[in-house]
């Protein structure tokens, strides 16, 4: 996989105002920015990615991915 492949399905799981998604083919580390996000812990938010990825992962396909961050838009706008 590539990283624009796995950024693609993080996309079609939520929509994203922000979505950077860096890899080697392997490992994939990701910086996911949702209003989706709001009034969820950082656990929910993880699972919610994690639950999309699922059939990737349990096939193989996705080997490992990384979330930096996983962040609403103003949680990402006092980052800047």
């Amino acid at each position: 996989m590539t990283p624009e492949q796995v950024q693609a399905l993080i996309a079609n799981i939520l929509p994203c105002t922000q979505l950077d998604v860096e890899g080697d083919g392997h490992h994939f580390y990701a910086t996911i920015v949702s209003s989706q996000f709001e009034g969820m812990g950082l656990l929910a938010r993880h699972r919610l990615i994690n639950d999309g990825l699922k059939s990737y992962i349990d096939s193989g396909e996705l080997h490992a991915i990384s979330m930096r961050a996983t962040l609403t838009p103003a949680e990402f706008a006092l980052r800047q």
